[in-house]
């Protein structure tokens, strides 16, 4: 009999005990060897892939079984920029799992006819340094502070 392990070791007699755990693929992979030039970072992000350029996200790539109309490239932008990028691609509309008409996250659908030569344009637009493309996040602390002054808000409500 096999005695049990102790939390924080292994039992180097299990099956699993060298296992490595599988790297998810990475959606639309031609978009990051596309902005290799601006040496993009990622980062897994609700179970897709947020790509980062300096401070700013620019894209988030998506590829998932439910809500499949939303897959693709999700270019973070602004509202006043929407008409002009609407210009350059025809094909981009508001996300509709987010469930609001207007958002400020567009999508280049995957399953538009010319997906790759759209998502590739944006590549070479973030490339460019297009401002249109690319927000910088709140930083964690003041989304915290944020977070806690609607708390106090509420309770002093209730």
């Amino acid at each position: 009999m096999r005695k049990r392990a102790q939390r924080g070791s292994f039992d180097l007699g299990s099956e699993d005990a060298f296992a490595v755990k599988k790297k998810k693929r990475i959606p639309f992979e031609f978009v990051l060897d596309a902005l290799a030039a601006v040496t993009p970072r990622t980062r897994p992000m609700f179970g897709c892939l947020a790509i980062y350029v300096q401070e700013k996200i620019v894209l988030f790539l998506r590829d998932k079984a439910e809500w499949q109309a939303d897959n693709g490239v999700w270019l973070a932008t602004n509202a006043e920029h929407h008409e002009s990028l609407r210009c350059e691609f025809p094909n981009m509309r508001s996300i509709e799992l987010l469930g609001r008409k207007v958002t400020h996250w567009q999508v280049l659908p995957a399953n538009a006819p010319d997906f790759e030569e759209t998502a590739l344009r944006a590549c070479e637009l973030i490339c460019a340094g297009d401002p249109r493309i690319g927000k910088v996040p709140k930083s964690r602390a003041a989304r915290t502070r944020k977070v806690r002054r609607q708390v106090a808000r509420r309770r002093g409500k209730a």
